[in-house]
């Protein structure tokens, strides 16, 4: 995938990835929710809690941004038709290409095409037990941060697109607070451990800059 400057499926690709009792993630999920419940500014509830181990503090938040990225885009889904959007964009200056572990060249796909093959992809990834293990005996790959930090880069650009093309029909859904929310707290938390890129920002860097002045 690159990001240059200048039919999603009908099936359902959505499945929410929780884990289920017993799981060794179990207990960050109730920590990281517990944290969200207490805090006045989100900016407070992303940092690693004392004593937790890194990597499951990032999985637990990644399954979690994923699951809401991928609610708010089926909120407006509908409104991105492959006429309308024929490629992934953030405005005109940026175009996404689209490449995963087998088609390494970069292609140009429409947009509801390119969430849905990207949702696919972290799919798998969290299926995949040696990359999200549940066992408590089992380690995280080494290369688990590059793993996340595409992750996170690419659910930016589902932030972006919505942003840009779609925050009407967010408004007129009444979503735009829940948005703002969720969009916030995957800002803090991508850059409290630097997990993104500060040149993929830019579609978006206006708005970024105004919620952290908030903050």
């Amino acid at each position: 995938m690159q990001l240059l400057n200048k039919d999603r499926n009908k099936k359902k690709t959505f499945r929410q990835k929780k884990p289920q009792k017993g799981e060794r993630l179990e207990p960050l999920f109730i920590k990281a929710e517990a944290s969200l419940g207490i805090s006045t500014n989100l900016r407070t509830a992303v940092p690693l809690p004392p004593g937790e181990d890194l990597n499951e503090w990032l999985a637990v938040h990644t399954i979690d941004f994923f699951n809401q990225t991928n609610l708010l885009f089926g909120s407006i889904e509908e409104f991105v038709d492959e006429d309308s959007f024929p490629e992934m964009t953030a405005g005109p200056q940026y175009v996404y290409l689209w490449a995963d572990d087998k088609s390494k060249k970069p292609t140009s796909v429409p947009a509801r095409k390119y969430v849905d093959l990207l949702f696919t992809w972290i799919q798998s990834k969290f299926d995949d037990e040696d990359i999200f293990p549940i066992s408590v005996d089992k380690p995280f790959p080494k290369d688990f941060r590059q793993i996340i930090c595409k992750i996170y880069s690419r659910l930016f650009r589902v932030f972006a697109h919505i942003y840009v093309h779609h925050f009407h029909r967010i408004q007129e859904l009444e979503e735009e607070a829940h948005l703002n929310a969720v969009f916030k707290h995957f800002l803090f938390f991508i850059d409290e451990f630097d997990l993104v890129d500060k040149r993929e920002l830019a579609p978006l860097q206006a708005l970024i800059e105004k919620f952290l002045k908030k903050e």
